[in-house]
C-alpha cells in the first residue's frame, strides 16, 4: 500500500475522532440530577457543618477553572476538545503534565463540590459511578484512538503521566 493510500485510510477512519457518542459532561450532569432526585426520595446528608459548605463551592470553582485551562490548552495547539472530533495533536504541557484527563478530574471536583455545598451525599458520591461510566463510555475509546493515531508518542506520554491525578 502506498503512503497516499495509508494517509487516505487514516483520514477516513479519523473523521469521528475517538467515536465517543455521549458527551462526557452529560454523564456528570445526569448523575447530579439523579442525586438531587434521590435526595428528594431518600434524603441522605453528609453531616458536615454549614460553615464548611464553602469548601464545596471552592471545589466547583476549581473544576470550572480546570475546564477553562483545558479548553485553552486545546485551542493553543489547534485540536478539538470534543472526543467525537479528530485529534490533531497530543497536549502534554501545563495541567496535562500531571494528568492525562484533567477535565474529567475537574468534572469529578464539580460533583463532589456540589454534594458538599448542598450537603447531599447522593450528589457527593455521584463522582464514583460517573468515573466508572466515563471510563467505559469515553476514556477507553479515547486512549485506544490516541494509541492508534500517535503510537509511541502517546504510549510514552501514557507511561509517564497518570490518568487522573
Amino acid at each position: 500500500m502506498s503512503d497516499e493510500q495509508d494517509a487516505s485510510l487514516e483520514s477516513k477512519s479519523d473523521k469521528k475522532g475517538a467515536a465517543v457518542k455521549f458527551p462526557p459532561p452529560a454523564i456528570f450532569a445526569s448523575l447530579i440530577l439523579l442525586g438531587a432526585g434521590m435526595q428528594m426520595l431518600w434524603p441522605l446528608r453528609l453531616g458536615i457543618p454549614e460553615s464548611l459548605e464553602i469548601i464545596g463551592y471552592l471545589l466547583v470553582l476549581c473544576g470550572v477553572a480546570i475546564a477553562i485551562l483545558v479548553s485553552s490548552s486545546f485551542r493553543k495547539v489547534g485540536t478539538a476538545i470534543e472526543p467525537w472530533k479528530p485529534t490533531t495533536a497530543i497536549v502534554t504541557t501545563g495541567i496535562y503534565a500531571w494528568s492525562r484527563n484533567p477535565i474529567y478530574t475537574g468534572f469529578c471536583f464539580i460533583n463532589i463540590g456540589i454534594g458538599i455545598a448542598t450537603n447531599n451525599l447522593w450528589i457527593f458520591a455521584s463522582f464514583i459511578p460517573a468515573a466508572f461510566l466515563l471510563y467505559h463510555i469515553a476514556i477507553a475509546k479515547e486512549e485506544s484512538y490516541l494509541e492508534q493515531k500517535f503510537g509511541d508518542e502517546y504510549l510514552a506520554y501514557k507511561k509517564s503521566v497518570r490518568r487522573w491525578i
